[in-house]
């Protein structure tokens, strides 16, 4: 079981991930905009978190790189998830660090794949 923050300002999209996540047998961490995503990040230290791109404060292209940047956040892998489904959008997001990108809506079973993946190729934290 992994512990996996949720960052997403729509509260019924969060919702809906986290009932995915949960299902998945999953903890839940959760935010409402990239920047209270970064700090949840940085003082929770999820295994794993689920970025919107949309958001408020910072988006989560912004938080995404942030969150690679910082010595202590860089371990933890990004999955974006967001509505943006342009070739260019994910070359974006994979640029500022993200290790996977799904567009919504996705499935239960799609999302499962992507956390499956990330998981199985994550790096070690470093030292």
């Amino acid at each position: 079981m992994a512990r996996i923050l949720i960052v997403d300002d729509s509260p019924s999209q969060l919702l809906g991930i986290q009932r995915i996540v949960e299902k998945l047998g999953h903890q839940i961490l959760t935010a409402t905009d990239g920047a209270a995503g970064v700090e949840a990040a940085k003082a929770q230290l999820p295994d794993l978190v689920l970025m919107d791109v949309v958001m408020p404060n910072l988006n989560g292209f912004q938080a995404t790189r942030t969150l690679a940047r910082d010595a202590s956040t860089k371990h933890i892998p990004v999955i974006l998830v967001t509505t943006k489904d342009q070739d260019t959008d994910r070359m974006w997001g994979m640029r500022q660090g993200a290790k996977a990108y799904i567009t919504k809506p996705f499935s239960e079973d799609e999302l499962s794949e992507v956390l499956e993946r990330v998981f199985s190729n994550q790096e070690p934290p470093a030292p």
